[in-house]
């Protein structure tokens, strides 16, 4: 019997089904499965006890009268991030606020951050926001807001801090690799609206389209931007880039949809659950809106979660070339349960895996071509990736660690295609993107061989 509540799903978060019970045979196994179920159940009784005790001791003898509400919220979260690095609670406001946020407009700075050993974690910036205008990067430790340091809070406390009305201000302290000293951001709040699909012509008849959320506007996004260049291009264009560098994820379903705008048939990604009837696969559902023209994709260490679902299904299916850095690696699949009260947990249930049968948690995609943004060598503080947080979940299941067989696929040309920009190549500007965006250049390098390849054929 399934006597499960429903669940409202985000991001990559699946109503995963799961039933209770273990059915055996031989009469001595369930005997002893009942004495350990027993026994176990007694032990759970017994540490309730000790909790309750807990919550009466602070509430009667603490320094300061502590908020019931409050207390209990603090425990269940404690709970549920002690699982793993994905998993915690959302009062009603947190739970509110992420329901907005997937729909691509919410007020406030414009970063998607994590938690790391107390302290903030800069995921990304989101495009064209105060966050990203003021030259927050990926990567960057938030240390303390408005010059209160934020270890003792939680993530959505430090994220609540964070949001505001527009037009009021904010500073972020923050600790940036190869910077000795702490930086001192000042930030205006606005009310964000998430343009997550951008678009251009790129020299030669190669478009380019940058993807920077999986909202609910990402697919329909996609398909815009693909026709708007078609057009320009008169219905000859030799190739596109999508751009998936420090874009953090989002909605599943939309990464799929996104991944079936040019997969035409086939697996694009599986989940698998504590219990294999839990296990879900889904197909591609849609045309190759590029009808097999060249494709290439950018991806990077800030490319995470429904990124790295799309990246992996191109290269697998061999749709794609896939240009870069290696991903952020989060191969985990968050459901999101409401619970009274309006709030919500936010629990891993399943591990999702690539067409090929690859876990990308805590591995990442390795791009088929390694081209890095720079020639400096990051010296590293703190997470760069999902291996590199507390209480990480391995990557169990599938093809572990295998690499995949070579592709035969990938144009000559690829192989002299620097690792790195040469000597004096200028720095990213944001405002010149194909003069300072080496990992672009080399994208279009890729495309052009492609193409050749293919008028050749």
């Amino acid at each position: 019997m399934d006597s499960r509540k429903p669940r409202w799903r985000n991001g990559l978060l699946l109503g995963v089904a799961f039933m209770f019970g273990v059915a055996v045979s031989p009469t001595v196994t369930m005997v002893g499965h009942a004495v350990a179920q027993d026994a176990a159940r007694t032990d759970i009784y017994q540490m309730l006890k000790v909790f309750g005790d807990v919550v009466e001791r602070v509430r009667a003898e603490y320094v300061d009268t502590v908020n019931d509400r409050q207390l209990i919220e603090n425990a269940i979260n404690g709970m549920l991030t002690g699982l793993d690095a994905h998993s915690s609670y959302l009062n009603a406001k947190a739970f509110k606020d992420m329901q907005v946020q997937t729909k691509g407009e919410f007020g406030g700075l414009g970063i998607e951050v994590t938690e790391e050993k107390g302290l903030i974690r800069v995921v990304s910036p989101i495009d064209d926001t105060p966050a990203f205008r003021a030259g927050v990067k990926s990567g960057d430790i938030i240390t303390a807001l408005d010059g209160k340091t934020v270890l003792g809070l939680t993530l959505s406390e430090a994220v609540d801090r964070m949001r505001g009305p527009p037009n009021s201000k904010i500073v972020l302290t923050i600790k940036r690799q190869n910077v000795d000293k702490p930086i001192e951001i000042a930030l205006i709040r606005e009310m964000i609206h998430i343009q997550v699909v951008k678009s251009r012509m790129l020299p030669g008849d190669i478009g380019y389209v940058r993807l920077s959320q999986f909202t609910e506007q990402a697919d329909a996004g996609i398909k815009s931007a693909i026709r708007n260049l078609s057009k320009q291009a008169g219905g000859k264009l030799k190739g596109l880039v999508l751009d998936l560098r420090n874009n953090p994820g989002g909605l599943l379903d939309q990464a799929v949809a996104v991944s079936s705008d040019f997969i035409g048939r086939g697996e694009i990604v599986s989940t698998r659950a504590r219990h294999s009837e839990d296990s879900q696969r889904w197909d591609s559902r849609g045309n190759d809106l590029l009808n097999g023209a060249p494709l290439v994709v950018l991806i990077n260490g800030g490319s995470a979660s429904a990124s790295e679902i799309v990246a992996g299904a191109l290269q697998d299916h061999h749709r794609a070339i896939l240009l870069g850095t290696r991903s952020f690696g989060k191969g985990s699949v968050q459901t999101v349960i409401p619970l009274p009260g309006n709030g919500a947990m936010r629990l891993t249930t399943a591990r999702y895996y690539t067409p090929s049968g690859r876990s990308i948690q805590a591995l990442g995609i390795t791009p088929d071509v390694v081209v890095n943004e720079s020639r400096e060598e990051p010296v590293r503080f703190g997470a760069e990736r999902e291996a590199d947080l507390n209480k990480v979940l391995s990557a169990q299941g599938g093809t572990g660690a295998i690499p995949l067989p070579p592709r035969t696929d990938i144009p000559p040309a690829a192989s002299s295609i620097p690792d790195k920009p040469p000597e004096g190549f200028p720095k990213f500007d944001p405002a010149k993107p194909d003069d300072t965006d080496f990992q672009l250049q080399q994208a279009m390098v890729l495309i052009n061989a492609m193409a050749a390849e293919k008028k050749a054929n």
